[in-house]
């Protein structure tokens, strides 16, 4: 027998493969299909099942077209209702793979249909948990993203998870290995491990979901600090329950190369938006008009998510020369399928054509705290409230560049001020909306607090409450 977590930074993300006597089983797999068709060609291996631990929110699972490729039944837990074949286990079912088994535990909560699967090896001892969404490392599962779908409250649905994890996932042996489905920088989860694997015993020991004196504390625990989730979300869950387009598709599709000409018609024509993934820096120094900047090098697909919110967005692709597969891959794994083509040759071939271009005034955090007079210059931090909460520059207002649609109304067009998040990715991403929507005004620090924190501007540490503009 073997266990294998393929884990996926970029989305915090852990699939798994399991292999024994000739069978396997995959476990939450990622959309595209390729890598894990040839890993059963290498290991010499069947597929025999695809187990999907819930109607994942924050990706589209691969699970249609590896059924669709392997011919291997998915399955689900108790309650889910696919639009597509498969098979819905009952509470404690037992699947075969070679010489092990899979036990199916239902634990409704995070979802109604959320299960964990329960490996049993060779000998019959109990010895892995994947816990999907039910079980982090160092938290459980958000109860408030599928209250629509339920019709009950976020408290409901926690209490189910409350009986869920007390009454079926604490009983189990210490020594078993828990392997999530994701990890840190999930929107799944509000204060998950760095770690992707540990025992039970010891998260029995340090997950503080699990160590409530009641349900109604553990309610409160869980909902406590929940941040409303990403736009995407209701879409992604949509695609995995309903069915998608076959990523072989949405490849071939997305790797159109258009000429500058090409693509500037196809963007005049489609009202597609022209998403430009090269760095931040890159970007600063020239781009195409409107575009919007979310660079590669970073949690591209969740920030594409949570700025773009609308999975049907038609899309034009600006990426460095060989980075346009990669980009249509991490866009398709959480759902944005409608990509038109991309700029054949990269940005350089615009600047060739002497195509116009626009920039964004980025400044180094030196010359900010040589220009900056604090109490007399508005300064705007797009960091997450509790990077700012931690320390931030005085008199510095909080927006967090997630709510972005909602305070962008509240800049005044005519007044200057200062952008900067903690390094530059996503002040980046800010000022490129802020530009495409003809904000101009300001200036973006390179660098961000990092670097400002290096210099002599005034700053204030530890705070309960943000500035309000």
């Amino acid at each position: 027998m073997t266990v294998e977590q393929i884990y996926t930074g970029c989305l915090a993300q852990g699939a798994y493969y399991i292999t024994s006597k000739g069978e396997a089983a995959i476990i939450d797999p990622l959309r595209e299909t390729q890598p894990y068709l040839a890993r059963f060609e290498k290991d010499a291996v069947k597929l025999k099942y695809i187990f999907e631990t819930h109607f994942h929110a924050d990706f589209v699972s691969g699970h249609i077209d590896l059924s669709k490729k392997t011919n291997a039944p998915i399955v689900y837990g108790p309650t889910a209702a696919p639009e597509f074949e498969a098979i819905i286990a009952t509470d404690q079912q037992v699947f075969e793979i070679g010489d092990v088994k899979i036990k199916i535990l239902h634990t409704p909560g995070h979802t109604l249909e959320s299960a964990c699967y329960l490996l049993i090896d060779e000998n019959g001892k109990e010895t892995a948990l994947f816990s999907g969404d039910t079980l982090f490392l160092g938290d459980v599962g958000r109860p408030d993203l599928a209250q629509k779908a339920a019709n009950m409250s976020q408290e409901d649905l926690a209490g189910m998870l409350y009986e869920s994890l007390y009454n079926k996932i604490l009983p189990l042996a210490n020594d078993i290995t828990v392997y999530p489905a994701h990890g840190a920088g999930s929107a799944c989860g509000k204060n998950m491990m760095k770690e992707t694997v540990d025992t039970l015993g010891n998260q029995k020991k340090t997950n503080y979901a699990l160590n409530q004196s009641s349900k109604a504390n553990f309610i409160a625990a869980v909902i406590d600090g929940l941040l409303p989730p990403p736009a995407y979300f209701g879409m992604n869950v949509a695609m995995n329950k309903k069915g998608y387009n076959s990523y072989d598709q949405v490849l071939a599709t997305g790797l159109t190369a258009l000429s500058p000409t090409a693509f500037e018609t196809a963007a005049q024509n489609t009202g597609a938006l022209i998403l430009d993934t090269r760095s931040a820096a890159e970007f600063a120094q020239g781009f195409i008009p409107k575009a919007i900047n979310i660079g590669l090098n970073g949690d591209f697909a969740p920030w594409v998510g949570a700025m773009v919110m609308d999975v049907k967005q038609a899309i034009l692709l600006v990426t460095e020369p060989g980075k346009e597969e990669e980009a249509i891959t991490r866009l398709s794994r959480v759902g944005f399928d409608h990509i038109l083509g991309y700029l054949e040759g990269g940005f350089q071939t615009w600047l060739t054509e002497a195509k116009e271009i626009d920039t964004v005034n980025r400044i180094t955090a030196e010359q900010f705290a040589n220009e900056v007079k604090i109490g007399e210059h508005t300064v705007i931090d797009v960091r997450k409230e509790s990077e700012y909460a931690a320390s931030h520059v005085d008199d510095a207002y909080s927006k967090p560049l997630a709510y972005i649609n909602q305070w962008i109304n509240d800049i005044d067009p005519a007044t200057h001020f200062y952008l900067h998040c903690a390094g530059g990715y996503r002040s980046m991403i800010a000022a490129s909306i802020l530009q495409a929507r003809g904000y101009r005004n300001f200036s973006e620090i390179t660098g961000g607090f990092n670097a400002i924190a290096n210099t002599a501007v005034p700053k204030t540490d530890f705070v309960c409450q943000s500035k309000v503009l």
